[in-house]
């Protein structure tokens, strides 16, 4: 099975490469990034092939053929609205995220499977935003509802979102090496506030070893929208619906990974 990653070099993308790496099922793993990706050398694995791709707003037929045949993909590509200006944010987040998507809807179908489409947003986004609402929650709920649309006009496009909440890497030594520093005011307030979301406030949680796992697990089709929308009660407080168009809370996502 082939897949394609973006985001590699980030916390979420690192812990899904590294699950990706040890899913025997994966066949081939595509990585679209700006420059190469440390892990991916580092593992020396033959499925691994990164794709150095400037601009994330473009694919052209080079690009294109390199991923024919995948089955999916982690968009995993993001950053924080702290470290870029309103309407950087928007290319990234949104933008970079709808022109990917519109493009991997070209690439053709392999046994007549849909293309799993994982999009990583996080806790807080909100299709129903007010007036209060901060940029990052909006722009995240406005690319859900374009990929809710582009599902709706496409039945074998299998969009879906992802809502992680406290991403985790204290237990997942695998990816420490590689995923970048946080934030001095982010190192500063984990160790206050860790312990108790860890104790407390669990369905806030997001281990990055089981969150690369089912980030990875979604886009391989292993967890089906009948699962998700009918196992799990459809439009309940975890899971909700926009037509046929899943988001997933994080305690749905601990739900998958058996947390």
């Amino acid at each position: 099975m082939h897949l394609i990653l973006t985001g590699a070099t980030g916390l979420v993308g690192s812990a899904v490469l590294d699950s990706m790496l040890r899913i025997p099922d994966i066949t081939k793993i595509s990585i679209l990034a700006r420059r190469p990706v440390q892990m991916a050398e580092d593992a020396k694995d033959p499925r691994v092939n990164v794709i150095i791709h400037p601009d994330f707003a473009v694919y052209d037929s080079d690009v294109l053929e390199k991923l024919k045949g995948a089955k999916g993909c982690v968009w995993a590509l993001g950053i924080s609205q702290t470290q870029v200006n309103a309407e950087e944010y928007v290319k990234i987040t949104k933008t970079f995220a709808l022109n990917a998507a519109t493009a991997f809807q070209t690439l053709p179908s392999e046994n007549g499977e849909p293309f799993n489409f994982v999009y990583v947003s996080g806790a807080g986004a909100t299709t129903e935003p007010g007036r209060f609402s901060q940029i990052f929650a909006r722009v995240k709920g406005e690319t859900e509802l374009a990929l809710a649309e582009m599902r709706k006009a496409n039945p074998m496009f299998h969009a879906l979102s992802a809502r992680p909440a406290a991403v985790d890497p204290s237990a997942h030594p695998a990816i420490k090496p590689y995923i970048p520093t946080p934030p001095l005011a982010l190192r500063m307030m984990w160790p206050v506030l860790g312990p108790p979301i860890k104790a407390f406030y669990k369905g806030m949680h997001s281990p990055t070893e089981h969150l690369g796992r089912v980030l990875a697990e979604l886009a391989m089709g292993r967890h089906n929208t009948d699962q998700i929308t009918r196992g799990h009660g459809g439009n309940g407080k975890d899971v909700h619906m926009i037509g046929q168009f899943p988001i997933l809370e994080n305690t749905a996502l601990r739900r998958f990974a058996g947390l």
